[in-house]
């Protein structure tokens, strides 16, 4: 994972611990929304990724306002934003971030696990 926050934070500028929440945050996200066999191979693929999901969850918190909003407007990619946003990360940040975690992504698990992830959740195609 190490590598990942790395590439992230040479990306995006974020500090490490926001990108290892981010990852995490992003993470739980695709367990809860996407197929289950294909998140479940990539989560596995991906060192320490219990542990950032578990710290990441638990820094965005599930309420706030960017949370409430992302609710009223039906949860989704629109929820996960209001997340990362709780925890520092800015809309300019946010693509670039999902770009390293998918190109990650790719590259531990491979298009036929991935591709299927992102087909099946709603707007998430922009930020891969």
């Amino acid at each position: 994972m190490d590598d990942l926050i790395a590439r992230i934070t040479a990306k995006t500028g974020l500090d490490p611990e926001t990108a290892r929440k981010a990852v995490g945050i992003i993470l739980a996200f695709l367990r809860k929304e996407g197929p289950e066999k294909e998140v479940n191979t990539l989560i596995g693929a991906m060192p320490a990724a219990e542990q950032a999901m578990a710290d990441g969850e638990a820094a965005s918190g599930a309420g706030g306002l960017m949370g409430s909003i992302g609710g009223m407007m039906g949860g989704g990619v629109m929820q996960l934003g209001g997340k990362l946003m709780q925890i520092g990360v800015d809309m300019g940040q946010m693509q670039p971030l999902g770009r390293e975690l998918f190109a990650y992504g790719r590259e531990k698990v491979g298009e036929d696990t991935l591709g299927p992830i992102v087909g099946s959740i709603p707007g998430l195609q922009q930020f891969v």
